[in-house]
């Protein structure tokens, strides 16, 4: 990243557009959401996941948790496209999310319906999506740099083109990794001094302020938000096969897993996600993380589960891919995160 001190403020760097009216021959309508379109808009939103990224699906309540963020405003944030038969065919959201430390970003969220890919309505729809993000960027007077971002499947050729036709660059790859649960799961004790536990309520704002310092060196990531905590283990969070590390009192690390039984049947296994696993700065090397990850692994198996599956950014310099290709997780996918600087 720039060096700060030479920085403008983001506001004197990005010149904000005017708003833009997309328009498509095969778009009828096109309107911001509102909170009566969440499940119009999941469905088109499992739709694409089911050609972009068959093995995991939207779900309803992350369409929720999208649209009830206190810094999205659906009226200026969103658009929908409706064909003539009022079909929802494209979905745009632009949010940019607090707790700005070293970065101001602005994430585009949606996309196209397949059986109108290849025909304008996705470049219409970026056009749409990036002169809204640059609104929101033009908006901030922090000297940070300023990033709008998007992820795509490596697999959605398509996509990533599009995007990179718009001036964005591939940034980083993140691989997803599964782990068979048949396999022998290595027992791994932390340090002395270090418990392992179950991850409860009462934890649960020691668990917000260990990911939030051991996510501090990750790659483009920020602080995440107590609105956004809650949202993420109000969700698909299972408590009951989450894992914290202790040293004392103190939440030193915390391994937290999701699971959407939806996706079983697409995917071909039973199993969970494991969403979050870090350790914090000044507890690293007493082997916090293989010790979380062996408990969590362990649990999901006495479930009957058949794998256990992560994303992992591929250059994390925490040695995050040498830990879980050692404890037999093996690369599927990967979904590229793409950016456009300012």
């Amino acid at each position: 990243m720039a060096d700060l001190d030479d920085l403008l403020p983001v506001t004197e760097r990005v010149t904000a557009p005017a708003t833009r009216n997309p328009a498509h021959p095969l778009v009828a309508l096109w309107r911001p959401a509102t909170p009566a379109d969440v499940d119009a808009v999941t469905e088109a939103q499992r739709a694409m996941d089911a050609v972009d990224h068959p093995e995991w699906l939207h779900t309803r309540e992350e369409v929720q948790e999208l649209f009830d963020y206190s810094f999205v405003d659906l009226a200026e944030d969103s658009v929908l496209g409706f064909d003539g038969d009022g079909r929802l065919v494209a979905v745009g959201v632009t949010t940019m999310p607090p707790l700005q430390e070293s970065l101001v970003r602005v994430f585009l969220e949606g996309g196209v319906h397949p059986e109108v890919r290849g025909r304008g309505v996705g470049r219409e729809l970026l056009a749409w999506s990036r002169a809204r993000a640059e609104q929101k960027l033009a908006a901030s007077t922090k000297r940070l740099p300023a990033w709008i971002m998007a992820y795509a499947d490596e697999r959605a050729e398509d996509a990533v083109g599009l995007f990179h036709h718009d001036g964005f660059e591939t940034a980083r790859y993140f691989f997803e990794l599964e782990r068979d649960l048949a396999e022998p799961i290595p027992v791994v004790e932390p340090a002395d001094g270090i418990r392992i536990v179950p991850f409860s309520d009462e934890l649960s704002a020691g668990a917000l302020a260990a990911r939030n310092d051991s996510f501090r060196d990750h790659w483009a990531s920020q602080p995440m938000s107590e609105e956004q905590w809650d949202a993420w283990i109000g969700g698909t969070f299972r408590p009951d096969i989450s894992f914290l590390a202790l040293s004392g009192d103190r939440v030193v690390g915390f391994a937290l897993n999701q699971v959407n039984e939806g996706d079983w049947e697409t995917q071909g296994f039973t199993g969970a996600y494991i969403g979050m696993v870090g350790t914090i700065r000044d507890a690293r090397g007493k082997r916090i993380a293989p010790a979380l990850l062996g408990r969590t692994m362990e649990a999901c198996a006495a479930l009957g589960w058949q794998k256990v599956t992560l994303s992992v950014d591929a250059e994390n310099p925490s040695g995050a891919l040498g830990l879980y290709t050692g404890m037999g997780f093996e690369r599927t996918n990967a979904e590229v995160s793409l950016v456009r600087t300012y």
